[in-house]
């Protein structure tokens, strides 16, 4: 083989563990009879989420992840595969999740959060998951409960 297409494959491989290391989610997914024109308009909604997706061949991608020890997406690894890459938990997932239920071809098989490996199903619960401004205004909704309830108390003893 040509030693400047390994040092290509090889430089694939390494912006894949790059990506895999930076990433908070990483998420595989077939897509398999999508338009270029829907798969488009994913990345283009994916990059408003600080995210993004990737195709690269099964086999670099499989070399990628065993140099990480990720060794569970060997048997993923059939068919036309994607990969998201979102810096946020459940920002790229949801938006992923979402668009998977308008597009009936993208098929999520498994992923990676915060290191962890995780099937299917739990992705679906993760992206299910407030994104982070809206679990912190739960949180201070929560802290601003007992105020609010002792400032009626109070209006409502001196209304009396």
């Amino acid at each position: 083989m040509n030693e400047s297409v390994l040092k290509a494959k090889q430089d694939l491989v390494e912006e894949v563990k790059k990506d895999v290391q930076e990433s908070q989610t990483v998420v595989l997914f077939e897509y398999r009879g999508l338009s270029v024109s829907a798969l488009t308009s994913l990345r283009r909604d994916l990059l408003k989420a600080n995210s993004k997706v990737c195709v690269f061949k099964n086999t670099l991608t499989k070399r990628a992840f065993e140099d990480l020890g990720h060794n569970e997406f060997a048997s993923e690894l059939k068919g036309p595969n994607a990969i998201l890459f979102s810096k946020d938990i459940s920002a790229g997932l949801k938006v992923l999740t979402k668009f998977a239920k308008r597009n009936e071809e993208v098929q999520i098989k498994s992923g990676l959060v915060e290191g962890r490996f995780i099937d299917k199903s739990k992705i679906k619960e993760i992206a299910k998951i407030p994104g982070r401004e809206g679990l912190l205004s739960m949180f201070l909704s929560v802290l601003n409960a007992p105020v609010r309830q002792f400032a009626l108390t109070v209006k409502a003893v001196a209304e009396k």
